[in-house]
């Protein structure tokens, strides 16, 4: 398994809203995973650090797990089938770990609620994932990791955010196919 970190959540072709996770080390590869418009915005707002006046649905499964005494360990991508990826939140139970199957975007929904470690499986960052050679993300010494494509200035569209819009801009489902 990598260790992956969320980028952003990002709207691309027709406005789908898409996660870049990356990984934290090796090659930085970026894995884009469409996902559903309610959940890119929960993943925003948590992201975000809004707190909602009564408990969305990822906060009211951590508040589900809390009252039975367990918590997220991590979260792991496990497997990319006929473009569809699989994930699974690890619950840490008193009598061990736990794997329950769910999407990955409520999975990186969770996760950014609690916290939680995001892996990705070898098999799934091969098939799916994107070099990001050219692309790499600065690590400058600023407060975030995240790339925010629209905070950017005309000045700054260099070669690197035209690379990137158009992966963004070109990417499909059918691209995760092996």
């Amino acid at each position: 398994m990598i260790d992956v970190e969320l980028l952003g959540v990002h709207q691309v072709i027709q406005n789908a809203p898409v996660i870049v996770l990356r990984e934290r080390d090796g090659l930085r590869r970026l894995l884009p995973i469409y996902i559903g418009d309610p959940e890119a915005r929960s993943i925003q707002l948590a992201v975000e650090g809004v707190e909602p006046q009564r408990p969305l649905t990822h906060d009211l499964i951590l508040d589900l797990l809390g009252a039975l005494g367990t918590d997220i360990d991590e979260i792991l991508i496990t497997d990319v089938v006929d473009g569809v990826f699989h994930a699974q939140l690890v619950v840490r139970t008193r009598s061990g770990a736990v794997n329950v199957s769910c999407r990955p975007s409520d999975a990186v929904a969770v996760a950014v609620r609690c916290g939680a470690r995001i892996r990705c499986a070898e098999s799934v960052m091969d098939i799916a994932g994107r070099e990001a050679t050219s692309m790499s993300i600065q690590d400058d010494d600023s407060d975030s990791d995240e790339l925010d494509v629209d905070d950017l200035s005309e000045g700054d569209e260099s070669e690197l955010l035209g690379e990137f819009r158009d992966f963004i801009e070109n990417i499909n489902p059918d691209d995760f196919k092996p």
